[in-house]
């Protein structure tokens, strides 16, 4: 019983990912035995095929850094003195040569890797087995190698080959899935397994068309046609000796192991349409032997095309496919339009989501996604798909839309290999670095919609960066749920910023911690250390509440209203009095709780004084206009019940801005606290 697996050169770019190649093998191994064939690293042959120097000592160092990372002692210096001398070798080869040892490379590597994991490895050399141009011949040579080799795994190089005089040659750019083919057909294979970098052959091009889907299964004839039309997932001549020798090829994606995939068999296809492939100018519904005869499949292209304002040069049928011919100008909407008559319910705008985070807004995020589709749909024509989960540790992307948390690595990474342009990536979680990756996803054209005031409360420089990154590709940022939860602040104020109204001041109660416990505080009832404790229980601090006392909370979400106000305050020039004295602030957290229950007696006297001269205590931040310019702070305040900010219950929060246009304050209050209320306006954000 064998198993071939392949490689593509994304899925053994670096150590990472060959780390996760030899999981996906050792895996497979358990099932039988396995032939791994890999493709040259990522962008190996390129620099091969350019014979220049510099490129060259790039890549050499490339492949040392995967050996530095995947092996350590004795092993390490072994394999690094076998691969510099194939580099060697490479250099010392005929010029047309050269490129067939990108292969050799990683697959020594790979094999390497295998052997100290102690897999009985051999290693084939494709350059003696594989015969281009003589199918019976290459059967031959492998089927016999196979049989005289004692091996668990077998590791062989893809895309390389010699010709009929026994030259070294090569199968052709994208050759490799070829190979693996030949491999599986000579010794009839159980599973020929592709594993590429997307999940499976989908409708179209996801880079190009973002409503692609997966497509679970398909003929050999039908693959053929897209492969042969330009789908390049699959190298089109693989597709003969599989279906020659009946075996089933599975189209995976090595990112996300557990992702939909696509099986290419002898089974009939179960629909008229397959998909849509485009070359140049030139695109490719992919039809079946179940397609219309007459012209309704031709009609049907015209008519998406008109309704998108786009003019066809020539619609024909050719076989069971339908061939356009437009102007390389309007390519990618003519796919977007054929790709929504035939493979979409509506021609609606689909939204890829991808969202960090699976706390309690963003689990309400999903359910509300989840439970709002049909309506959403209906009322703005868009249709949001959720296509990527994370956690703190794992991740998982589905382009299919059923994504489940499981596969380890770097989660903007494949996001940003994975997603269409025009995706969004929601932030809800409570990272003090994930805003270092908004750059990278603002500049692929995925945009961004966060509810983590960490990601803005940052030095303003970088602030600006990110703002600058978004208009300069057109992608959206949009952070309404830092301040405010559910409520328009952030809205209401850069709308009179960006309409040139100077705003005089801001004065914000944006502390639902500290107004529920200031709120419902009465001297002779709870402490106030019991009522910050409760508080920390139920979550409604942060995880450390001397945060939330100190200010820290208040400033952050300070420095994103002043920036929004087009106020380029930094941290340092805001003046904060926390609650409590400085110096209970300090040592462990439970000093800090006996500290806080000692400090109880002057808060209570400092309450009293409050309320007999008719005040609340409020926990305030304020921004204001001054001739010297503008000046912030946080601290306590009494406020008259004339103050907006008197009558605040619980979580509530309130704003007052005052501006020059304006003679009266604006004034937005109301919860500033709850999963659902940010989940909410997270959605808000997503839709507008």
């Amino acid at each position: 019983m064998y198993r071939v697996l392949k490689f593509g050169g994304s899925s053994v770019a670096s150590a990472t990912n060959m780390s996760r190649v030899l999981d996906i093998v050792e895996a497979e191994a358990k099932k039988g035995r396995v032939i791994l064939v890999s493709s040259a690293i990522a962008g190996c042959t390129d620099a091969l095929l350019s014979g220049l120097e510099e490129q060259l000592q790039e890549m050499e160092q490339r492949h040392a850094d995967i050996v530095t990372r995947l092996f350590t002692g004795a092993d390490r210096e072994s394999l690094q003195r076998k691969v510099d001398g194939l580099f060697t070798k490479m250099r010392q080869a005929p010029a047309d040569e050269r490129v067939t040892f990108g292969e050799i490379f990683s697959t020594t590597i790979l094999a390497a890797k295998l052997e100290t994991e102690g897999y009985r490895t051999a290693w084939l050399d494709s350059r003696e087995l594989v015969v281009k141009d003589n199918e019976p011949e290459t059967f031959q040579r492998i089927s016999k190698t196979l049989q005289a080799t004692k091996a668990d795994i077998f590791v062989a190089p893809g895309f390389i080959c010699q010709d009929a005089s026994g030259k070294v040659s090569t199968l052709g750019r994208g050759g490799s899935d070829y190979s693996a083919a030949l491999y599986a057909a000579a010794i009839q294979a159980d599973s020929l397994q592709i594993w590429t970098d997307v999940p499976g052959i989908m409708t179209a091009n996801p880079k190009q068309v973002p409503a692609a889907r997966t497509i679970p299964r398909m003929s050999y004839a039908a693959a053929l046609e897209m492969a042969s039309h330009g789908a390049k997932v699959l190298y089109a001549p693989t597709v003969a000796p599989a279906m020659a020798a009946k075996i089933a090829i599975e189209i995976r994606n090595t990112l996300v192991t557990n992702s939909k995939y696509t099986i290419v068999d002898k089974e009939s296809d179960a629909s008229e349409w397959i998909g849509v492939a485009s070359e140049g100018n030139v695109i490719r519904l992919v039809g079946t032997e179940k397609a219309p005869g007459d012209e309704t499949g031709i009609e049907r292209v015209k008519k998406a095309l008109e309704e998108a304002g786009i003019q066809a040069i020539k619609v024909e049928k050719i076989g069971n496919s339908i061939v356009t011919f437009v102007r390389e100008s309007v390519l990618e909407q003519a796919l977007r339009a054929i790709h929504r008559a035939f493979f979409q319910e509506l021609p609606v705008q689909e939204l890829n989501l991808f969202i960090a985070g699976d706390g309690a807004v963003a689990k309400a995020l999903v359910q509300m996604v989840q439970q709002s589709a049909g309506t959403v749909k209906e009322r703005t024509g868009k249709h949001l798909r959720i296509v990527g989960r994370a956690n703190s540790r794992k991740y998982g992307i589905d382009l299919g839309g059923t994504p489940e948390i499981g596969t380890a690595g770097d989660y903007i990474d494949a996001v940003l290999q994975l997603a269409p342009k025009g995706s969004l990536f929601i932030d809800a979680t409570n990272s003090k670095t994930l805003y270092k990756r908004y750059t990278d996803l603002l500049q692929a054209g995925v945009g961004i919609v966060s509810s983590n005031r960490r990601s803005f409360a940052v030095p303003y420089a970088e602030y600006a960066a990110m703002l600058s990154a978004a208009r300069e590709n057109g992608a959206i940022l949009r952070y309404e749920t830092t301040v405010g939860a559910a409520l328009p602040i952030l809205e209401s104020i850069s709308r009179g910023a960006n309409s040139c109204d100077e705003i005089l001041s801001i004065e914000a109660v944006v502390s639902c911690t500290l107004n529920q416990i200031l709120s419902e505080y009465q001297p002779g009832g709870e402490s106030l250390a019991t009522r910050v404790r409760k508080a920390n229980a139920i979550g409604l601090t942060e995880p450390d509440p001397r945060v939330d006392l100190g200010g820290r909370d208040a400033l952050r979400k300070l420095l994103i209203l002043a920036r929004e106000a087009g106020v380029h305050l930094e941290e340092d020039q805001v003046v904060i009095e926390p609650v409590v004295p400085e110096s209970l602030l300090k040592g462990t957290l439970e000093q800090f709780y006996e500290g806080l229950e000692a400090y109880e007696p002057e808060w209570a006297q400092q309450a009293r004084m409050a309320a007999e001269q008719g005040f609340r205590q409020r926990f305030v931040a304020y921004l204001e206009k001054t001739p010297e310019g503008y000046k912030a702070g946080i601290g306590l305040k009494n406020v008259p019940p004339v103050h907006p900010a008197y009558y605040l219950r619980g979580t509530e929060n309130a704003i007052i801005v005052r501006s020059a246009f304006h003679p009266y304050p604006l004034v937005i209050q109301g919860p500033g606290e709850g999963a659902r209320e940010a989940a909410s306006s997270i959605l808000n954000d997503i839709l507008r």
